[in-house]
């Protein structure tokens, strides 16, 4: 009779992989250092290879353990949720979120809004980090991210909340002063004020009311990897800059800038919510990402909202 996978000596080899360290996957998982080597020793003699390479300062994994990780990984996870979402079938919501968020649009928009979740949910506690880069999730464990760009990583699983416009925006004295372009040929006495993290950079593409597509290279003195932080610049009279409606839309509604060349448009962008490939969610995790898609739904700038 065949015998049954040594399912937690897998899920401990996975916890010893990940953190480099026999002591630190016992302490993580509250086993004895004992157990744990037992438990590798186990399965390497079951499987007649070697998992580990081990000196007497530090272990590494080898070729065959590297093969089996993925595998080992997908136990663990799939064990560590199952327990979860039994927990949370008993009772409310509980356990930690972390949560990756870009830096503007999150505190604008999502951090007033986690008081509501957290009242509905007391016992979830978020852990969030703001950063407008593109944090790896899987390094990082990060259980959920929100990101505004285009998704380079395939191997991320992604739901689109919706499409937010970019408009090409200035200050009234800026036009006063250096006329108000009406074609992107007309940019090219401008100065732009450049969000880093900007596909193209200075190199501005817009698409015209018949399809047709330009480009325009732009002179630049401001260059920011936050466009929150090119607003104060704008306001100035400094330059123009390609802006997510959501960052402008109030200082358009009260005249403090304007956009222009409205019939030429920037290739829109798109909200998504992210979560690591073959990674089970658990139900609060699912009710974060529910939340997030009711709540940035009702805002006026989000187009073409994917409901569930």
């Amino acid at each position: 009779m065949k015998k049954l996978p040594d399912l937690e000596a897998w899920a401990i080899f996975a916890k010893v992989a990940e953190s480099g360290s026999f002591s630190r996957a016992a302490n993580d998982l509250a086993l004895s250092q004992a157990t744990v080597s037992k438990a590798i020793s186990r399965l390497e003699a079951r499987m007649r290879t070697t998992l580990f390479h081990r000196t007497s300062r530090r272990i590494s994994t080898t070729q065959t353990g590297l093969a089996a990780l993925e595998y080992a990984s997908r136990i663990l996870e799939a064990g560590e949720a199952l327990e979860e979402e039994l927990a949370e079938q008993s009772s409310s919501l509980r356990g930690s979120i972390r949560l990756a968020l870009p830096m503007s649009f999150g505190l604008a928009f999502v951090a007033p809004r986690l008081p509501l979740f957290l009242a509905r949910h007391p016992d979830v506690s978020l852990d969030i980090e703001f950063n407008d880069e593109l944090v790896d999730l899987v390094a990082s464990r990060f259980d959920v991210a929100l990101r505004i760009s285009a998704l380079a990583d395939s191997s991320l699983l992604a739901r689109r909340l919706c499409t937010v416009r970019i408009l090409l925006v200035g200050s009234p004295a800026y036009f006063e002063h250096h006329g108000r372009p009406r074609h992107p040929q007309d940019l090219a006495g401008h100065r732009a004020l450049v969000y880093a993290h900007t596909r193209g950079g200075p190199s501005w593409r817009f698409r015209g009311p018949q399809g047709q597509e330009f480009t325009q290279v732009m002179a630049s003195p401001l260059r920011m990897n936050n466009a929150e932080g090119l607003n104060p610049a704008l306001h100035a009279g400094l330059g123009l800059a390609l802006q997510p409606e959501f960052l402008v839309r109030d200082d358009l509604l009260a005249g403090r800038l304007e956009s222009a060349m409205d019939d030429w448009q920037v290739d829109p962008i798109a909200l998504h919510i992210i979560t690591p490939p073959g990674r089970l969610r658990p139900r609060r995790v699912q009710a974060l990402m529910s939340f997030f898609a009711t709540q940035i739904g009702q805002e006026p700038w989000a187009l073409g909202v994917q409901h569930e």
